[in-house]
C-alpha cells in the first residue's frame, strides 16, 4: 500500500507540473479574453444589471410550484465558492507566491467573470426537470444536448463528482478540524463526527433544503467576516495604502522578475484564485441551472457577480489581514493555510482572533460541503438516476467528510488541483464551442432591455437550434398556466 501511495504521489506531482505549467494558465487567459472580447466585456457593461436581477423572485412553474429563486441559486454557488479557498487558500497563495499573488487572483477573477457568464447562461439554457420538481443542469448537460457529445458529458460528470464531493469536501473538513484543533484543542476525530452528522441531516433533505440552509448561512457569515475586517482596517487605516502598494510592487517588481518570483506569484494567484471562485471550471453552472428565472442570461449575470463577491471582496479582505501580519514568512517550508490566517487575526484581535477564524471557517467550509455535494448529486443523476446508487453516494460523501477531518491533507490538495485543472480544460473547450449561442441570447436580452421590457426568453424569438433545449417552451408554459387558472378559482 505504501508503495502504491508513493507511485500515486509521483503521478500526481507530474500531472500537476504538466497541467499547471504554461498550458492551463495559457488556456485560462486565452479563454477569459475570448469571452470578454466577444461579449464586449459583459462583466463590466452589465454590472448594475447583476444587482437588479438578483432581487427577482423565482418563477411560478406550470404545476403551481415555485422553483429555486435567483438569489438562492446564487447562494448555492457562493456556498461552494466561499470556503477554504477564501481563508486558507489565500494564505497559502501569499506564502508561496508573495503579496503579488493577490494581484493575479484579481486578474483571473476579472477574466474568469466573463467565462462564468457564458458557462452559467448555458447551464440555464440546457437545464432539465428533476424528480424533486426543480431543475438541474451543468456542463455535462450542455456537452450532450448542445454539442451532441454524451461521452464528454459523462467524462466531465465523473470529474466533477470526484473533485467536489470527495476531494474538495475532504479539504473543507480538514480545514475546519485544523482550525478547531488549533483554537480549542478539540480532537480532529470529534470534529469529523460532528461534521458528518450535520452534513447527513441536510443532504438527505434534497436540493431545496441545501438551498434553504445556504441562503441563511452565506449572507450571515460573509457580513460578520467583512464587518470584522472593516473594523481592523479602520483601526489600521494608515497601513491600507502601503499594503496595496506592496501587492502591485510584488506583482510587477524588477526584483521579482529577475529572481523568478513573479512566476510563483502568477502560478499561486491563478491556482488559488481558480480554486476559490471556480470561474470557468464548470462547477457553478450546476447551481445556475437550478434557478427558475425568466431568461437564461439572468443566471449568467448573477453568477458573474458571484465571482466578484468571492475574489474581489472576500479573498481581498482575507489578504489584507494576512499582509498586516508582521511575522509572515514565505516559501514552501513556511507555515501555510488556516494557521497563517489564525496567526494574522490573533495579532490583531488577541486570542479572540483564533476563535473567530475557527467560527468563520466552520460556516464557510460547512456551506461549501453542502454546495459541493449538490454538484456531485446533480452530475451523478446525469450519468444514471438510481436511488440505491444515490443513497450509497450520500453515505460515501458523509464518510469522506469524516476521513477528510482526520487525514494528512497535502496529497489531497495536489490531487484536487489535478482534477480541477482537467475540469477547467474540458469545460472551457465545450463552452467556447457553444459561445455563439450565448451571444445570440445576449442580443435578445439587450433588445428587450432597450425596449423597456423585463427580459423574458421565448425560444422562437432567437435563431438557435432547439435540439436539447427542454425547459424553455414558454408558450407551452403560458398555456398550461392559463388552463390551470379556472380550476384554481
Amino acid at each position: 500500500m505504501e508503495r502504491f501511495m508513493d507511485i500515486f504521489e509521483q503521478v500526481i506531482a507530474v500531472a500537476n507540473g504538466l497541467l499547471w505549467g504554461d498550458f492551463l494558465i495559457g488556456i485560462l487567459i486565452v479563454a477569459g479574453l475570448y469571452f470578454s472580447l466577444s461579449s464586449r466585456f459583459v462583466q463590466l457593461r452589465w454590472f448594475k444589471e447583476m444587482f437588479k436581477v438578483i432581487k427577482e423572485p423565482s418563477e411560478t412553474l406550470p404545476d403551481g410550484s415555485k422553483g429555486i429563486s435567483a438569489f438562492k441559486a446564487f447562494t448555492i454557488s457562493a456556498a461552494s465558492r466561499v470556503g477554504t479557498g477564501n481563508v486558507a487558500g489565500v494564505a497559502t497563495a501569499i506564502v508561496l507566491g508573495g503579496p503579488g499573488a493577490v494581484f493575479w487572483m484579481w486578474v483571473i477573477a476579472f477574466l474568469g467573470a466573463g467565462s462564468s457568464f457564458f458557462e452559467s447562461t448555458l447551464g440555464q439554457l440546457y437545464k432539465v426537470k428533476d424528480k424533486e420538481g426543480g431543475f438541474r443542469g451543468g456542463p455535462a448537460y450542455y456537452m450532450e444536448k448542445g454539442l451532441g457529445q454524451r461521452w464528454l458529458g459523462i467524462f466531465f460528470a465523473i470529474l466533477i463528482t470526484v473533485t467536489f464531493a470527495f476531494a474538495f469536501n475532504g479539504l473543507q473538513a480538514n480545514t475546519i478540524a485544523a482550525a478547531y484543533n488549533g483554537a480549542f484543542n478539540i480532537d480532529r476525530s470529534v470534529i469529523g463526527i460532528i461534521l458528518a452528522i450535520l452534513t447527513a441531516l441536510v443532504i438527505f433533505g434534497g436540493a431545496k433544503r441545501i438551498a434553504n440552509v445556504t441562503s441563511l448561512i452565506v449572507p450571515v457569515m460573509a457580513v460578520i467576516y467583512l464587518v470584522v475586517v472593516i473594523i481592523i482596517l479602520v483601526l489600521n487605516y494608515d497601513m491600507i495604502i502601503p499594503m496595496i502598494t506592496e501587492i502591485f510592487a510584488h506583482a510587477f517588481g524588477v526584483r521579482e522578475v529577475f529572481s523568478g518570483a513573479i512566476g510563483a506569484a502568477i502560478l499561486s494567484g491563478f491556482q488559488r484564485g481558480l480554486f476559490s471562485n471556480e470561474a470557468g471550471m464548470g462547477s457553478v453552472p450546476n447551481a445556475a441551472a437550478a434557478a427558475a428565472v425568466s431568461h437564461p442570461v439572468k443566471q449568467g449575470l448573477i453568477q458573474t457577480l458571484g465571482v466578484y463577491f468571492d475574489t474581489m471582496v472576500v479573498c481581498t479582505a482575507t489578504a489584507i489581514i494576512i499582509l498586516m501580519y508582521t511575522d509572515l514568512s514565505h516559501g514552501p517550508d513556511a507555515m501555510q493555510g488556516i494557521e497563517v490566517t489564525q496567526a494574522a487575526m490573533t495579532s490583531q484581535l488577541g486570542q479572540f482572533g483564533a476563535i473567530f477564524v475557527a467560527v468563520v471557517i466552520l460556516l464557510f467550509a460547512y456551506s461549501s460541503i453542502l454546495g459541493n455535494y449538490f454538484y456531485g448529486q446533480s452530475n451523478l443523476n446525469y450519468i444514471k438516476e438510481n436511488p440505491v446508487v444515490l443513497f450509497v453516494f450520500k453515505i460515501l460523501v458523509i464518510g469522506m467528510v469524516y476521513v477528510g477531518a482526520v487525514m494528512d491533507i497535502s496529497l489531497a490538495w495536489d490531487t484536487a488541483d489535478v482534477f480541477m485543472a482537467l475540469m477547467a480544460v474540458t469545460n472551457l473547450v465545450a463552452t467556447i464551442g457553444l459561445s455563439s449561442i450565448v451571444i445570440k441570447l445576449m442580443k435578445d436580452y439587450s433588445d428587450q432591455l432597450k425596449a423597456g421590457k423585463t427580459p423574458v426568453f421565448y425560444i422562437d424569438n432567437v435563431d438557435i437550434d432547439r435540439h436539447g433545449i427542454e425547459e424553455w417552451d414558454r408558450d407551452r408554459y403560458d398555456k398550461q398556466k392559463q388552463e390551470k387558472e379556472p380550476v384554481e378559482k
